[in-house]
Parts: C-alpha cells; sequence; structure tokens
C-alpha cells in the first residue's frame, strides 16, 4: 500500500509529524521534485537547441556539396575585399586616393555577384552612371557658379528636380528597365550627391575624381576576381539548363507511357520510376530562370564554345517549345492518372504503338540535347524525327482498327458496339500525337541556333555511317508494315 502511494506521488514520500496533545499535521514533500523538473526541462531545451544547430549546419553543408561554386563564391568576395582594403590600410596608396578609399569597399560588396555576367553589368552600369552622373553634375555646378551666388541654389535645385524625375521615369521603358535599371539609381545618387556637396565643398572637382578613381579600383578588382579565378559563366548556365530540361522531358515522356502500359522490359523499381515521370515539373517554372540567365549572358565575353555575339535569344525560343510540350505532358500524365481508365483489351491493341512512339519522341529530345550539348549539328536527326513521325501513322492504324466488344442488350436481344469503354484512350493517344508535334518544333529550334552559332558538322564518315544505318532502319519498319 505505501508503494503505491508513492508511486502515486512521483516516489516523493509525505510526512506527518505528530504533536504533544495527540493531534497530527501533515508535511508538504520537499522541494527537490520541482528541482529535478527544470533541470530535465533545461536538458530538453538545450537538446533541442542542439538539434537545430545541427539541422541548420546540416543544410548549410548539403547547399555547399550540391553546388561547390557557392563555396568558392564566399571565398571570392573574401579575396576582393582583401585586395582592395590594402589601398585603405597601406599609407602610400591611401595617400594616392584620399580619403574616399572606402568608395572602393563599397564598390566591391555592391557588384560582387556570382556570375561573370550579372558582375559585368553591375560593374558598367555603376561605372557608366558614376562618370555622367559626377560629368553632369560637375558641368550644372559650373554654370550655377557663374551665375553667382543668388542663383546658384536654384539653378542647382532645377537641375536636381528634371535630371532626377526624367531619369526616374526612363526605369519605366522596359528596354532601360531590363538593363540599365541599376545604372539609372546609381547615376540619380550620384548627380544629387555631386550637386548637393558641391554647394559646400571648395574643392569639388578632387572629390570627384577622388571617387571616381577608387570606384574604378574596386570595379576592376572585382572584374578580375570574378572572371579569372574560377568563373561562373550565365551563358554556360544556360546551356546547361535547356539541355537538361530536354533530357528530363524526354526521360518523363518515355517513363510515363511505359509505366501506364506495364511494360515488361522494364526493370526499375517503382519509386524511381516515379521520379522520372515528375521530373518534366520543373520544365514549367523555367522560363524566369532562363529569361534572367539570358540577359546576364549577354553581357559576357567569349568563352568556351561561346563566341561573341552568341545567340543567347535563341535559347529561349527553344525554351518555349519545351514548355509546351512540357504543358501536354502534364496533360497527358492527368489522363494516365485519372479514375476512369480504358480497358484491358484496348491497352493491349495499343501498348505497342503507343510505347514506340513515346520511344521515338524520347530519342528525338534526346538526339536534339546531343547535339546542344557537343555544339555539332547531328548528323542524323531527321531520320530520327522521320522514325517518329512513321510511330504517329502507326498510331492513327490501330485507332481505326480499335477492338469492338459486343455486348447483348437484355432489352431487344441484340449486340451493340461498346465505343464508350475506348474514350478514355482517345485523349491519351490525341496528346502524344500532339507532343510528337511540338518536339518537332523543339527541333527546328535547335537547328536555327545551330545555324546562328555556327555549330561544327559531323565528320563525313560518322554520317554517312548513321545515314546508313537509319535508312536500314526506316526500310526495316516499312517491311514489317507491308
Amino acid at each position: 500500500m505505501v508503494d503505491h502511494e508513492r508511486e502515486a506521488n512521483n516516489g516523493v514520500e509525505w510526512r506527518v509529524k505528530v504533536l504533544q496533545d495527540g493531534s497530527s499535521v501533515k508535511l508538504e514533500p520537499a522541494e527537490t521534485g520541482i528541482i529535478q523538473k527544470a533541470w530535465l526541462g533545461l536538458a530538453g531545451l538545450l537538446l533541442a537547441m542542439k538539434m537545430k544547430v545541427a539541422g541548420f549546419l546540416n543544410k548549410v553543408w548539403n547547399i555547399g556539396a550540391d553546388d561547390p561554386r557557392k563555396v568558392i563564391h564566399g571565398l571570392k568576395v573574401g579575396l576582393a575585399l582583401s585586395l582592395v582594403s590594402v589601398f585603405y590600410y597601406t599609407r602610400p596608396l591611401y595617400d594616392g586616393v584620399g580619403g574616399t578609399a572606402i568608395w572602393a569597399v563599397m564598390t566591391v560588396v555592391v557588384i560582387f555577384e556570382f556570375s561573370v555576367g550579372a558582375c559585368l553589368c553591375k560593374g558598367f552600369n555603376r561605372a557608366t552612371a558614376t562618370l555622367t552622373g559626377g560629368a553632369l553634375a560637375l558641368g550644372f555646378h559650373y554654370l550655377a557658379e557663374k551665375s553667382g551666388k543668388t542663383f546658384e541654389p536654384v539653378i542647382l535645385s532645377i537641375s536636381v528636380f528634371l535630371l532626377a524625375s526624367a531619369a526616374t521615369f526612363s526605369r519605366f521603358i522596359p528596354v532601360i528597365k531590363d538593363r540599365f535599371d541599376y545604372g539609372i539609381t546609381i547615376f540619380i545618387l550620384t548627380f544629387s550627391f555631386v550637386s548637393v556637396s558641391g554647394y559646400r565643398v571648395e574643392n569639388l572637382i578632387t572629390m570627384a575624381q577622388q571617387r571616381l578613381s577608387t570606384i574604378a579600383i574596386g570595379v576592376s578588382i572585382c572584374f578580375c576576381v570574378c572572371i579569372f579565378i574560377c568563373p561562373v559563366w550565365a551563358g554556360g548556365d544556360l546551356h546547361f539548363l535547356i539541355v537538361r530540361n530536354m533530357e528530363k522531358l524526354a526521360c518523363s515522356l518515355e517513363g510515363l507511357v511505359t509505366e501506364y502500359f506495364n511494360d515488361k522490359n522494364s526493370s526499375e523499381d517503382d519509386k524511381s520510376r516515379s521520379k522520372k515521370w515528375q521530373e518534366y515539373k520543373c520544365i514549367l517554372n523555367s522560363k524566369g530562370s532562363e529569361d534572367s540567365l539570358s540577359k546576364l549572358a549577354i553581357w559576357e565575353p567569349a568563352h568556351g564554345n561561346f563566341g561573341f555575339k552568341h545567340p543567347w535569344k535563341q535559347y529561349l525560343k527553344i525554351g518555349a517549345a519545351i514548355r509546351r510540350c512540357a504543358y501536354c505532358v502534364e496533360a497527358l500524365n492527368g489522363c494516365i492518372n485519372s479514375d476512369v481508365q480504358a480497358p484491358e483489351y484496348i491497352k493491349t491493341h495499343l501498348n505497342e504503338v503507343c510505347i514506340r512512339l513515346s520511344s521515338e519522341a524520347s530519342k528525338v529530345l534526346k538526339e536534339a540535347a546531343s547535339s546542344m550539348k557537343t555544339t555539332m549539328k547531328s548528323p542524323y536527326i531527321d531520320s530520327f524525327v522521320g522514325e517518329m513521325n512513321i510511330a504517329v501513322e502507326e498510331l492513327h492504324t490501330a485507332l481505326r482498327t480499335l477492338p469492338n466488344k459486343k455486348l447483348i442488350t437484355p432489352s431487344q436481344g441484340t449486340e451493340t458496339m461498346s465505343l464508350i469503354e475506348a474514350l478514355p484512350m482517345i485523349p491519351v493517344s490525341s496528346l502524344l500525337i500532339e507532343i510528337s508535334a511540338r518536339i518537332e518544333g523543339v527541333v527546328d529550334a535547335v537547328e536555327e541556333l545551330a545555324e546562328l552559332a555556327g555549330f561544327k558538322p559531323a565528320d563525313d564518315d560518322e554520317k554517312n555511317e548513321e545515314s546508313i544505318e537509319a535508312q536500314g532502319k526506316v526500310v526495316t519498319v516499312e517491311i514489317q508494315q507491308v
């Protein structure tokens, strides 16, 4: 009985004190239980904080492991700041640029970006805006100074009002906003700073020269570090993104159709195949990244396989054509996963032709991606497109020869055709045909890029071998059809 009472009181013993007159008083338990609860709570809090810190560090590690260029970018920024700080710490260099050496440090912090294109864009905008804004401010300051002390503040105020208003309005122009939005901001800042401070500063020209020189130093150091030390090219990222999207679309299309018709030759498990189906979804939201990378790639010099004035705008056309295919794949995924499905005898009838069409369409996309990856014209992509079109004709023929399941109506005792059972397969088949037509648009855009960028043609021997092989495949298919 005593043990049960102790367990009910969480192991704390209650004491009873007997007085001299025979009465008793129950004493409260000791405060050791409260202290133990406090320690347990503190230990739990420390453990939770430890788990959160460990989770945060794990996320940081994964970010660096997934893309080591981000770690290198942080080191590059630290190196650029260390180099530019020499002008502030070294006395001879500090005397050369004056007290405005801190502007070089601020320039590095502001314009150093992840990719070369972004860094060049910001650096060019900052240098040009500082030069033009400072020059115009000095010109208006000279005119205001010659007009006398009475009209000097009026002229300066009017100049700030007019130029700031015009520059701010220009930011609404699409062309200027896309390329020079940051430069317009720096222009307004520089012009206003020089105009306002010039009214109280005597050596305004000297101050403007020092500030321009320090900004030039910061921009030069940023350019050198960003370009010559592990450069990250926005154009290369755009090229890789388009190629990867084409490969993902090909894998998603082939895997989706194969799983729907339960291809027995597939050896992948359900989990990996499910991931393959969903790879196309990242293509649907890639327009923003493509536009951003295309704008930055224009600023970059020739590098690698990308020459001067590379047709970066053509990549946007290819990306748009890929997304049009991805939208059809999304609709195809919805039809395949619909609650209403076609009976097995209809799926069995269309099994082979649908899988073959998806396979041929996937081959065309992979070949176009390979052509872009190697920057060489494909010698046999036309043959693959021809085989895909043959597969489309086979699907048309299979749809015209759908098997009819005969049913006997109980009322009349006659036989009728159950055509409604074939309806779930109609959108699947039509979407496969539509995807094939849109893939031809992707091929046309890639071939146009090959012409504009001057892709190298494949070797003649390799081209002849592939052409003979492709012709053999076409002849084989025609013989089978006959």
